[in-house]
């Protein structure tokens, strides 16, 4: 089986020490390709060094997390823009609403949302996409652009209501291993199997969300690339298929979306 980690947070401090080992460990499991999440000028200008330094498994987005929405100025979306004309960087974002941690005003995280999706659009790249206790709000920015690229929910952990309304804008959803947790996750047991397969990707994000019934649990509790069969035979099991189906079609679904070789 060959898998696609459509994101992982390798310009994370948790990987500064032994990021070749982290992607050897993860090809060695089956993870042929890798997309580094972008969360800030910054992080997008690593997230494309890492994806220079190691062209054979890796490429990125570039975007601002909502987190980060209140730092964004003037020069964010040329920089985003320039970024995004490299050929390694195959997304815009991660970008979205956040109104559960909210550490950036509403106002700032919907006006710079709306302009990164402005520049998907312009650039006709993909979206990676981020929402949490935003449903209403995030599908209403998504709703005013006719001409709305291909886009990935990244990381869903939503309700049945949610996924719906995600999968009438036509948007993909991306499964962590949140599916693994049984304090938080349980009800993406049933619901993982309303995704069609061909709209079904998975990642990790790591190093957050490690799978919470993996034994032995990994050092420090560090999620990494290499754990993503971990999810696929969880979603393999939820969905009845075999393992190396559910495989195949999440990799074609993002080998498609993101414009992988």
């Amino acid at each position: 089986m060959q898998l696609i980690d459509i994101g992982a947070n390798l310009t994370h401090p948790a990987f500064q020490d032994d990021l070749p080992e982290v992607l050897e460990r993860a090809r060695v499991a089956g993870v042929g390709s890798i997309v580094a999440t972008g969360t800030s000028v910054p992080e997008s200008t690593h997230a494309l060094k890492v994806s220079c330094t190691y062209p054979q498994m890796v490429h990125a987005t570039a975007g601002v997390h909502p987190h980060h929405a209140r730092e964004c100025d003037a020069t964010t979306i040329p920089a985003l823009r320039a970024l995004a004309q490299q050929p390694r960087v195959v997304a815009i974002g991660e970008c979205g609403l956040d109104f559960n941690r909210n550490y950036s005003p509403h106002p700032d995280q919907e006006k710079w949302f709306e302009a990164q999706v402005q520049l998907a659009c312009d650039l006709g790249k993909p979206l990676f996409l981020h929402s949490r206790d935003a449903r209403e709000k995030f599908t209403e920015v998504l709703k005013r652009f006719k001409n709305l690229p291909r886009a990935v929910a990244h990381c869903f952990t939503g309700s049945r209501e949610e996924l719906h309304a995600y999968l009438d804008l036509g948007l993909y959803v991306g499964i962590t291993g949140w599916i693994c947790d049984e304090r938080r996750g349980a009800h993406l047991l049933e619901l993982v199997r309303d995704i069609p397969a061909d709209r079904l990707m998975l990642e990790t994000d790591s190093p957050y969300l490690t799978p919470r019934d993996m034994r032995p649990q990994p050092k420090a509790r560090r999620n990494e690339p290499a754990f993503l069969p971990h999810v696929l035979r969880t979603v393999a099991r939820c969905t009845g298929k075999p393992a190396e189906q559910v495989a195949d079609e999440t990799t074609r679904n993002a080998r498609m979306f993101f414009g992988l070789p």
